[in-house]
């Protein structure tokens, strides 16, 4: 029997249907899609969503990184309501502002730690992470235009990172799925490996030492490509989309000594990393490093909607302000009102409830001990976690890290037992990764933990049942 709720009257096939005929889908196999038809999500409270046919699942993965807060905050939906009956909108081109976006940036820049010489006073705002990168290599090449280096135009990035999926945010990102479409990368932006110590250390190198090897990629991409032409490196702090790479200790302080070696701009992509995931406001700080512009998004409003940004860092904003007269690029729903609005509500909710404290104390190490506890599992290596984000890798065989053949689409197996038994949890090629909201409880990493061992038995026992172990 179909389950219904007051805001959807069709049945889940008419949806399907619909969904199949009409709705063009993100990250999608269409023809896939039409076979299967889409799973209708319908309600949502705390950390579990609903779908069409009445079936509860643990909202592993906070919608898309993002629910920071849970799901059901009315206080978000009470905010939006009420900036929507004051002023729905106005635009910020033709030297005009509205109050909300004023505050919201204000608060942001209190909230930014300075590290260093290098302090947060300006921001940005846009829609969302991809069109935040997409302002980033704009504002980086008009920083050097300024400063008489207009030859400065190559931003380094990493491969299998992802910074949005626009023609600039595609080409930044390593994914080389997205560059196949659409002619990608564009000129001026390349690429290095990333630091994942389980699949690239060398037999005998500790992770320092990887750590190290891997931010010295850098270095040899600057000399290769010549430091006049370097503007920038772009990276995650933890890559997420990639599959939560999580990089050795040794990492950051060393690409920091390779940026300022060679005076290049640094960009910290903080889409996922950012308000309270890593334990901090913003991840640059849990790491040390210090970045020149912070892209931000998702977990601003917790994906109630959409808004993201930049963080300026003053050496940039000086530049851009004092010398760069009219900055020709923007967007129709920069610093939205009602956007900017559940912004502040959502930061109110963060900052009373402590969120990124909780995440960085005893909160986030009772997370961190439950999940490292699936290492002991006969199909797991690898299993940690940084802040509430973490992943593991699904092996053929632990002792001697033997993985699974591509083809065997191990991780869609595992991801298809959680979803079929109230668990949401993504699949990146071999490896299974979460970012549960930061409102987690005891109780509920118990149960997020029992869900997921469950999924990790019932694959274990299809492979099994299939030969593949």
């Amino acid at each position: 029997m179909n389950a219904m709720t007051p805001q959807n009257q069709l049945s889940t096939q008419e949806i399907q249907t619909l969904d199949s005929a009409h709705f063009i889908h993100p990250f999608t196999d269409h023809g896939d899609l039409a076979t299967r038809g889409a799973r209708v999500i319908t309600r949502s409270e705390g950390v579990y969503v609903w779908d069409s046919e009445g079936e509860k699942l643990f909202d592993a993965m906070s919608g898309l990184w993002c629910v920071n807060v849970g799901y059901g905050r009315q206080t978000l939906a009470q905010a939006a309501f009420d900036q929507m009956m004051t002023l729905p909108f106005y635009n910020s081109f033709f030297q005009t502002t509205n109050v909300p976006a004023v505050k919201l940036a204000t608060r942001l820049a209190a909230l930014a730690p300075k590290v260093g010489d290098r302090s947060f006073e300006h921001v940005f705002f846009s829609s969302s992470g991809s069109e935040s990168n997409d302002s980033n290599v704009r504002m980086v090449r008009r920083y050097w235009d300024l400063l008489g280096q207009p030859q400065r135009k190559v931003i380094i990035s990493r491969h299998n990172a992802y910074h949005g999926s626009t023609m600039a945010g595609a080409s930044l990102g390593g994914m080389s799925g997205m560059h196949a479409q659409g002619d990608l990368p564009i000129p001026n932006i390349t690429h290095i490996g990333q630091p994942y110590f389980f699949e690239d250390g060398k037999p005998g190198e500790t992770a320092d030492e990887f750590g190290l090897r891997a931010a010295g990629w850098l270095e040899e991409k600057i000399l290769s490509v010549g430091p006049d032409k370097v503007a920038a490196f772009i990276a995650e702090p933890i890559q997420g989309a990639g599959g939560v790479i999580i990089p050795p200790a040794s990492y950051w302080p060393e690409i920091q000594r390779i940026v300022d070696k060679y005076g290049i701009l640094l960009i910290s992509d903080e889409v996922i990393c950012a308000f309270g995931r890593l334990g901090h406001w913003f991840a640059y700080e849990k790491f040390g490093y210090k970045p020149d512009l912070v892209t931000f998004a998702k977990a601003v409003t917790s994906g109630y909607i959409p808004l993201g940004g930049v963080m300026v860092g003053n050496r940039v904003a000086k530049v851009l302000i004092e010398q760069g007269g009219e900055f020709n690029h923007g967007y129709t729903y920069s610093g939205h009102p009602v956007a900017c609005a559940v912004a502040l509500a959502n930061l109110d909710i963060m900052e009373a409830e402590q969120l990124p404290q909780r995440v960085k104390g005893e909160m986030g190490d009772y997370f961190a001990k439950r999940y490292a506890e699936l290492n002991d599992h006969p199909l797991v290596t690898a299993a940690e976690s940084c802040g509430f984000v973490a992943g593991l890798v699904l092996v053929k065989n632990k002792l001697t890290k033997e993985r699974f053949n591509e083809a065997d689409a191990v991780g869609m197996v595992c991801r298809r037992h959680c979803f079929s038994n109230g668990l949401i949890m993504r699949a990146v090629g071999d490896r299974m990764i979460i970012a549960p909201p930061l409102t987690l409880t005891h109780a509920e990493i118990d149960e997020l933990l029992r869900l997921i061992r469950q999924a990790l038995d019932l694959t274990q026992q299809e492979l099994h049942q299939k030969g593949l172990i």
